[in-house]
């Protein structure tokens, strides 16, 4: 343990950057397609009565598209943020 505390403090500092900004882009990229949903439900509304698989219209492929895409990112998430102190730096 060292008894510098901006040396001990700067690995993590580093890493919870490293993190933060991951989640952050992670997020931008999941509003950008959360926010093309709601616009075109608000806008748009007859797209969604397209049936583009199976009989299954536009709108409920993309609401569980949507579920999909948030549980895909956050195992995403989850998988980069281990990433050490050390890495982080890199």
């Amino acid at each position: 343990m060292s008894h510098n505390p901006d040396q001990a403090d700067s690995g993590e500092a580093v890493a919870r950057r490293y993190n933060m900004r991951l989640a952050m882009s992670l997020f931008v990229v999941y509003l950008v397609m959360y926010v093309a949903y709601v616009l075109i439900n608000a806008f748009a509304p007859h797209w969604m009565e397209w049936r583009p698989l199976g009989g299954l219209n536009l709108a409920l492929l993309s609401g569980f598209g949507l579920i999909i895409v948030a549980i895909v990112l956050a195992l995403v998430y989850g998988l980069l943020s281990r990433v050490s102190a050390d890495e982080a730096s890199r």
